[in-house]
C-alpha cells in the first residue's frame, strides 16, 4: 500500500470478517485519507501531533490484524501500536484502544515527548487514535453551538447578525470557526500564519475570502456587516501580531477567541517573527530561545485579549489551553478569560447532550442525507433540526461522509435504532459507523475545558472517563478508547470514546440500546453528581438508568 495515500474501502463487500472489524479499518483509514488528515505522510491527523498510529509498521500490524480478527476476538491497542489479540467474546468490543497513558508524577511534556521521539508511546488527541475523526464537521457544531449560546446570553439574540468575530487558527480544529459563525449570521476574521491552512479552508468552503493585510480584512468586514451578509475572512499573519495591530488602531471586536494549536509548544505555535517555513529549523537548531520565544509571543496575543476585554469584547478561551501557557509565561491574569464550556456549553453537556456523530461506511453521501431527511421526519426537536438543515446546506465532506450533532440523552438511542433499521431495510448502501467525539459529557476529565469550574470542585477527578469507557465496553461498542492529554495538552486531561457499528442485525439494534442509554447516561449521573439541577431532574423523571442517590 502507497501510505501517502490511503482511501478508506467503499461500497458494502467486507475486507474482514465482520461489520465491527471492518467499520474500524475503514475510520483507521478514513483518519489519514488526504481529504481528511492534516499530515498523512506522518500518520498526523490534528491537533498538533495527533496521530492514528505509532509508526508505519504498527499501522500495516493493526490493518493485517483487523482483516483476520475473528467475531469473538478482541484486539489491543497500545499508543497506537497492536500489541495482542485475545478471544474473548462476541458482545465484546472487538478493539480496545488506550492512548498515551503515563503515571501521573510523570505527565509531563519533557517526559512525554522523549517517551514519544523514543517510540515507547503516541499522541492520540481525542479522535486521531480513536479512529472516528471526520474533518473539521467534527468541531463544527460545537463552535457552531458556543457561538449561538453566546448569542442567546450575550446579545439575547437568537443569532449574531450585524456582529464581527476574531479568532486565530484554521488547522483541523480552528478551520471550523469561520463557517461557525456565518452559520450564526457573524462575519469573522481569522488569523492564520499558514497558507496552505488557509487554501484547506477555502477548497472545502469553510472560508469565504483571505487577504495579505489586516487592513484588507476591516474593508472586507465593514462591507459585510454593513450588507448584512456574513462573511468569513482569513488574513496571512501571526496572531500576536494581528491582535496588537487591532488594538494599536482602538478596534475593539464584538468577540474574540483564539483556536491555535497552542498546547503544542513544539509544533502549535509559531513565534511572532517566523514563517510556517522557518520556524521549525529555529526550534530544532534552538529550543530554549525558541520556547522562549514561543511564551513570549502567547503572553503578546493573550494581554490583547484581555485588552479587548477590558474594552467591552465577549473573549473567551476556545479549549486550546492558551491561558495555561500564557500564564507559564509570566502572565499573571490570563485566567481572566472565561472557557468556553463552563461559559457556554455546560448547560448542554448537563442534560447528556454532545457531539455525536455517524459515517457512511459505504461511502455514499445519499446515505448520510437519506438519514438526514429521517431526522427531519422523526426527531421532534427544533434545534437539533435547525442544525441539520443548515449542515446539509453548508458542511462540505471530507473522506468517509459523515454528520455531526449534538443530541441529548434519549435522542442519540433514538436516532441510533432508527439508523439501524434503515440499514436493516436496505434503505442505506452499507452499516454505519455511529460514536462522538471525546469532548462530552460524561467522558472526559479536563480542568481547563469540559470540566473547568464544576459547580462542586470536582474539575481534576479522572474517574469519569474510565467509568465510561468500561461502561461502553461491557455495553457492547465495537470499539472503546481512553486517552490522555487531548485538547489541552499532556498532565491536563483524561478522556474516552467509543464507536458502535449499526449494521442493521437485531444484536446491533440491542447493542445500540445499551450503549446509547449508557453513554450520555453516565455524564448525566456525572453532572447530577457535581449539583446540576437540570441532571437531577432527568434522573428523577425515571430514564433508563438508576442513580444511588437522585433516583425517586
Amino acid at each position: 500500500m502507497e501510505h501517502k495515500d490511503i482511501h478508506a474501502p467503499h461500497g458494502n463487500k467486507l475486507n474482514t470478517k465482520g461489520w465491527s472489524q471492518e467499520g474500524a479499518m475503514r475510520l483507521l483509514m478514513n483518519n489519514l485519507d488526504p481529504m481528511v488528515a492534516k499530515d498523512p505522510a506522518n500518520l498526523i491527523v490534528y491537533g498538533g501531533k495527533g496521530k492514528a498510529a505509532r509508526n508505519w509498521e504498527a499501522y500495516d500490524k493493526i490493518i493485517e490484524s483487523l482483516k483476520s480478527l475473528e467475531n469473538d476476538e478482541t484486539l489491543l491497542v497500545q499508543s497506537g501500536k497492536p500489541v495482542g489479540i485475545f478471544r474473548t467474546t462476541k458482545e465484546a468490543p472487538r478493539v480496545l484502544i488506550v492512548n498515551a497513558q503515563i503515571v501521573p508524577h510523570w505527565a509531563t511534556d519533557d517526559v512525554f515527548w522523549d517517551l514519544e521521539a523514543r517510540g515507547l508511546t503516541m499522541f492520540g488527541q481525542m479522535t486521531a487514535g480513536s479512529w472516528v475523526y471526520i474533518g473539521t464537521q467534527g468541531v463544527l457544531q460545537g463552535t457552531y453551538e458556543t457561538l449561538y449560546a453566546l448569542a442567546k446570553k450575550v446579545y439575547h439574540s437568537d443569532n449574531l447578525k450585524g456582529k464581527w468575530f476574531l479568532s486565530a487558527g484554521l488547522g483541523e480544529m480552528g478551520g471550523a470557526q469561520p463557517l461557525a459563525a456565518k452559520m450564526n449570521g457573524c462575519t469573522s476574521i481569522i488569523v492564520e500564519v499558514d497558507m496552505e491552512k488557509i487554501n484547506r479552508r477555502l477548497r472545502d468552503k469553510y472560508l469565504d475570502k483571505y487577504t495579505k493585510t489586516l487592513d484588507e480584512a476591516l474593508k472586507l468586514k465593514d462591507e459585510a456587516i454593513k450588507s448584512g451578509e456574513p462573511v468569513s475572512i482569513a488574513v496571512l499573519g501571526n496572531a500576536a501580531t494581528v491582535y496588537q495591530e487591532l488594538q494599536d488602531k482602538g478596534i475593539v471586536p464584538d468577540i474574540v477567541s483564539d483556536q491555535t494549536a497552542a498546547h503544542d509548544l513544539n509544533l502549535g505555535y509559531v513565534p511572532e517573527g517566523y514563517t510556517i517555513e522557518n520556524f521549525q529549523k529555529f526550534r530544532e537548531e534552538h529550543p530554549e530561545q525558541f520556547k522562549k520565544k514561543v511564551y513570549e509571543t502567547i503572553v503578546k496575543q493573550v494581554k490583547s485579549m484581555l485588552y479587548f476585554q477590558s474594552k467591552g469584547s465577549s473573549v473567551f478561551d476556545y479549549g486550546n489551553d492558551i491561558r495555561t501557557r500564557a500564564k507559564e509565561g509570566g502572565l499573571s491574569n490570563a485566567f481572566e478569560i472565561q472557557g468556553y464550556v463552563p461559559a457556554y456549553i455546560r448547560d448542554l453537556f448537563a442534560v447528556g447532550s454532545g457531539p455525536f456523530r455517524w459515517l457512511a461506511l459505504s461511502g455514499n453521501p445519499d446515505d448520510i442525507r437519506k438519514i438526514d431527511e429521517a431526522i427531519l421526519k422523526n426527531i421532534d426537536d427544533k434545534h437539533l433540526t435547525d442544525w441539520i438543515k443548515l449542515a446539509g446546506e453548508y458542511v462540505h465532506f471530507q473522506g468517509l461522509p459523515a454528520r455531526i450533532c449534538y443530541a441529548s440523552y434519549g435522542e442519540r438511542e433514538k436516532i441510533g435504532l432508527m439508523i439501524n433499521d434503515m440499514v436493516r431495510k436496505g434503505e442505506l448502501e452499507a452499516p454505519i459507523a455511529i460514536g462522538r467525539d471525546h469532548h462530552d459529557t460524561g467522558s472526559v476529565a479536563s480542568p481547563y475545558r469540559e470540566t473547568e469550574a464544576m459547580k462542586d470542585g470536582s474539575d481534576a477527578i479522572a474517574d469519569w472517563p474510565i467509568l465510561n469507557a468500561l461502561l461502553n465496553a461491557i455495553s457492547g461498542a465495537s470499539w472503546v478508547s481512553v486517552h490522555h492529554g487531548g485538547g489541552t495538552g499532556i498532565g491536563n486531561a483524561i478522556h474516552s470514546g467509543f464507536v458502535i457499528i449499526a449494521d442493521g442485525t437485531d444484536d446491533a439494534a440491542e447493542r445500540i440500546k445499551r450503549v446509547l442509554n449508557a453513554d450520555p447516561g453516565i455524564g448525566v449521573i456525572r453532572h447530577a453528581d457535581a449539583g446540576y439541577e437540570s441532571s437531577r431532574d432527568i434522573i428523577k423523571k425515571g430514564p433508563k438508568f438508576k442513580s444511588p442517590y437522585f433516583s425517586k
